[in-house]
């Protein structure tokens, strides 16, 4: 049956939704959609045998849901949240059901916005145009290199990230700063790095379905919370720097 004379029957199939949605979301799966809906993101209806229905809007949600951590890094949470508000009508996407594009209402109580963070997953930028992008000199980024702050891909290609460690990297030369010196931010990253993926890297090991899932959400979760500790370290530090 069609997906088009499944709705007509009462809703969609779980492995329609699936085609519905891989081809912007190739990563998508089966458990996937059933952890979403066991953290409440989506409620399907259910046949008297059991098996699920998804009607459009369920598709809408999970569209919603898909883009805000592919794009954004929203941990469910935050998300949870926004269709909550959208839900009872306090916050709205232009229209009386969720949009496949999610606005952020608000993650952390830091400066720093997942929406700065967003880049295409195809990108490659070449040397030469990473270097106009961030308007630096080859020899500034070869510090970068070498001090690991910035990385080309196996093929020598950069992503959007690159550009924009470029690009603050030299904001903070301004100051002063050169490279070597922002390699104590890289350092303290990689900790912070390192100290999620003992968490989740358990969790994600489980056999139980769901696992890898319920691992990238508490990554999610846990790399909002360390900005926000992170920036509400360094707001203390420095006013404590300026008042002695």
């Amino acid at each position: 049956m069609t997906a088009v004379g499944e709705r007509a029957q009462g809703g969609m199939s779980i492995g329609s939704v699936l085609d519905q949605l891989r081809p912007d979301f190739p990563d998508i799966t089966i458990s996937k959609i059933r952890f979403l809906e066991s953290e409440g993101l989506i409620s399907p209806e259910r046949t008297p045998s059991g098996y699920r229905r998804f009607s459009i809007l369920d598709c809408e949600r999970l569209k919603f849901v898909l883009t805000a951590q592919r794009d954004q890094y929203l941990p469910l949470k935050v998300i949870k949240e926004q269709l909550e508000a959208i839900d009872s009508g306090v916050a709205t996407l232009g229209g009386d059901r969720p949009a496949s594009r999610p606005r952020r209402l608000g993650v952390v109580p830091g400066e720093v916005s997942p929406d700065e963070f967003q880049a295409d997953r195809d990108v490659r930028i070449s040397r030469e145009d990473l270097l106009e992008r961030a308007d630096i000199d080859d020899k500034f980024l070869t510090e970068l290199i070498r001090a690991g702050l910035v990385t080309p891909g196996p093929a020598g290609f950069f992503d959007d990230v690159a550009v924009m460690l470029a690009v603050t990297a030299k904001s903070m030369s301004e100051f002063g700063l050169e490279a070597r010196h922002l390699r104590a931010f890289k350092l303290a990253a990689d900790r912070e790095a390192g100290l999620i993926a003992q968490i989740a890297g358990p969790i994600a090991k489980g056999r139980d379905a769901g696992a890898r899932d319920r691992a990238e959400e508490v990554v999610r979760e846990l790399a909002a919370l360390s900005l926000t500790l992170h920036t509400c370290l360094v707001k203390a530090a420095v006013r404590g720097a300026i008042d002695h």
